[in-house]
Parts: structure tokens; C-alpha cells; sequence
């Protein structure tokens, strides 16, 4: 159970450091993507990088929460929720900045993707065991 919990605390914590570091050298290296970041008025290209950064980042979470507790199904699982849970009330704050489909995709990709991340590692392990 503490395994189970500390791997869920880890893929939740590298979500929040894959973002934010992506997300500054967005603002950073893209002064059009920075110039418009506070009103959030994103050109289609930046709403594609924006769930890109997210995508990557939730791929992370589900591989390395399942790194940690490789035995759990639900770890593969969890942190998806977890992130679901967080990002609707958000989206739904920020329902008319973005369109339909992007807030659809993004939402959809925090547990299927984060269970892809398990996925993943549960291979890669599998094929390191041989």
C-alpha cells in the first residue's frame, strides 16, 4: 500500500515538473506563445504544443508511478483520476478561452494516457526480464 502511494505521489509530482518546466521554455523560447500566455488568447499550433506538453507529461506520470509499483494495476490508473479530478473544475473556469475539442482531448488524454504510461514501463520491464 505505501509503495502504492508513493508511486502515485511521484507520477503526480513529475506531471507537475514536466509542465512547468516545459511550459517556461515555451514562454521562454516562443516570445508570440508568451505575449499572449496571460490572456490565453492560443493560436492552434500553441494549443497543440500546450497538450503535447501535456501528453508527455501524463505519459510520464502513469510510466513512472508504474515503475515504482509495478505489481499494481491500479497505480496505472490513479494518477489519471487524480489528475481528472483536479484539471475539470479548471476547465470548466476556463471553458470559453479554449475550444470544444481541445478541452475534450486534454481531459480524456489525463487517464488514458496516464494508463499508457504504465503500459509502457509494465513492457519495458517485461522485455528486461527476458
Amino acid at each position: 500500500m505505501g509503495k502504492s502511494i508513493l508511486a502515485v505521489v511521484a507520477g503526480l509530482i513529475a506531471w507537475a515538473v514536466i509542465g512547468t518546466v516545459a511550459g517556461l521554455i515555451i514562454r521562454v523560447s516562443w516570445p508570440a506563445y508568451a505575449s499572449v500566455a496571460t490572456e490565453m488568447n492560443f493560436t492552434l499550433p500553441m494549443l497543440v504544443v500546450r497538450l503535447s506538453i501535456g501528453a508527455v507529461a501524463t505519459l510520464a506520470t502513469g510510466l513512472i508511478a508504474t515503475l515504482i509499483a509495478p505489481r499494481s494495476v491500479l497505480v496505472r490508473l490513479i494518477p489519471g483520476v487524480i489528475l481528472l479530478a483536479l484539471f475539470i473544475p479548471q476547465h470548466i473556469a476556463l471553458w470559453a478561452k479554449f475550444p470544444v475539442w481541445y478541452h475534450v482531448t486534454f481531459l480524456v488524454s489525463l487517464v488514458v494516457l496516464t494508463w499508457a504510461g504504465g503500459a509502457i514501463a509494465t513492457r519495458s520491464r517485461m522485455g528486461s526480464a527476458r
